[in-house]
């Protein structure tokens, strides 16, 4: 007998929440606020609509369904099965926490904040969420392949990240390292405030920051495309290291290469800095395009 769908509810803790474990009651809450300028209301509307959400979510799930719950803080930890389909509420952020994680599942993400957050992977209303789930089962469901980035270390240590990942410095300190690109026979050492790797789905975001202080910006790719963007940061010329290999795009199969000429430098991605790798002296380090993607139904 088949098992019965389950649908896992991904979210994340609210700003009201934290400030009840840091400050231990409402009252000392409301002060720490005032004190800032913040109104405890605020907060407090946007917690009800966070959890508003997640209940209008969970009552959608059908009865005969599976169903699980995590947190993102749990995400590294919880076991994600290949039939799962994930409804993500909360902002666009939280999307790219939870697709390191995933293996193809279908992801639904829900603004409980619609006019707030910018929407892009989090599209759906909460009132959607019934008629997405049937859409996804049925087959029906329009879902888009968005293309992730995918950084190796030689020990066979990795790691997959929906919008772009970062190698450096774990103190941002200068990294040192040498550099090249496939099909390229020369190594290039450098002196930098790292580099980052951004898919499409980055490129509206840290990576759009940085192509726009170039003179020249980069044409960046879409999120479906297979090419990623990348860029060094703040290279360092000197006469020990040179700044030749600074931004470009890498293709569907190119490879771009580093070993590490610092003590350490980390490999992480999406802002989740704690869930990283870490590379040492002379470790190679490689980035690309991911043979994995997030499957977003749009």
């Amino acid at each position: 007998m088949a098992l019965a769908p389950r649908a896992v509810v991904v979210h994340r803790r609210t700003e009201l929440d934290d400030l009840l474990d840091q400050h231990g009651t409402r009252g000392q809450a409301e002060f720490f606020l005032r004190t800032r300028g913040r109104t405890l209301d605020e907060v407090q509307t946007r917690h009800d609509l966070q959890v508003d959400a997640v209940a209008a979510v969970s009552a959608a799930i059908p009865v005969e369904w599976r169903r699980g719950g995590v947190e993102r803080a749990d995400l590294p930890r919880f076991v994600f099965e290949p039939g799962d389909i994930l409804v993500v509420v909360g902002q666009d952020g939280l999307v790219a926490n939870a697709a390191r994680y995933l293996d193809a599942q279908p992801v639904v993400g829900v603004d409980p904040e619609p006019g707030r957050n910018p929407g892009v992977l989090v599209r759906h209303s909460a009132r959607s969420v019934a008629g997405l789930l049937a859409a996804v089962v049925g087959g029906t469901a329009a879902v888009e392949r968005r293309t992730m980035a995918h950084a190796e270390l030689d020990d066979g240590q990795a790691l997959d990240t929906l919008n772009e990942v970062f190698v450096g410095h774990p103190t941002h300190q200068s990294a040192r390292y040498r550099i090249t690109l496939d099909g390229l026979e020369e190594w290039e050492r450098q002196s930098s405030s790292g580099l980052i790797a951004a898919t499409g789905s980055g490129a509206t975001g840290w990576a759009a920051s940085i192509s726009h202080d170039r003179g020249r910006p980069l044409d960046l790719p879409g999120p479906v495309d297979p090419t990623l963007a990348w860029f060094v940061r703040e290279a360092w010329p000197s006469p020990a290291t040179g700044v030749s290999l600074t931004a470009g795009l890498l293709g569907p199969e190119a490879r771009l290469r580093l070993v590490v000429e610092s003590n350490e430098l980390v490999v992480f991605g999406d802002g989740q800095e704690a869930d990283r790798l870490t590379a040492t002296w002379g470790q190679q380090v490689t980035v690309g395009s991911s043979a994995r993607a997030l499957h977003l139904v749009a």
